[in-house]
């Protein structure tokens, strides 16, 4: 029997968690890297070529920007999830930690979703 299971299979599904979300943020930013080759594929190959070259820039930015979040996103879950796992063990009582970090990139994560919203609604209507 495993001493504290539940809450060891707690950490790592919370663990597992973060990861998954990580890996959407990253293929979210692997799809805007390559956001011309998106619209090129949806058979919008003219209006690629209208589009003014800063804004796909932007675009590609914003996709490296994301993937490198989520690799950020994984390296610190991995932190969380070994710090947990030390804390689970000890026989003492360990205070639950601030989760700041957490509220910061869901901040981010959030005012990046708006700005990409109303940047691809406003491509989308002078493509339109």
């Amino acid at each position: 029997m495993i001493p504290h299971f539940s809450d060891h299979a707690a950490n790592e599904r919370t663990y597992l968690a973060w990861v998954r979300t990580a890996l959407a943020v990253v293929g979210l930013g692997f799809l805007l890297e390559r956001f011309d080759l998106f619209l090129a594929y949806l058979g919008h190959e003219a209006a690629v070529r209208a589009v003014h070259p800063v804004h796909l820039r932007m675009t590609e930015w914003i996709g490296l920007i994301l993937m490198g979040s989520g690799s950020v996103m994984i390296f610190f879950a991995t932190l969380r999830f070994v710090n947990q796992r030390r804390d689970i063990g000890r026989p003492e009582t360990v205070h639950y930690r601030n989760t700041y970090g957490e509220l910061v990139l869901a901040g981010l994560l959030s005012v990046l979703g708006v700005f990409l919203l109303v940047y691809i609604g406003h491509e989308l209507v002078l493509l339109g």
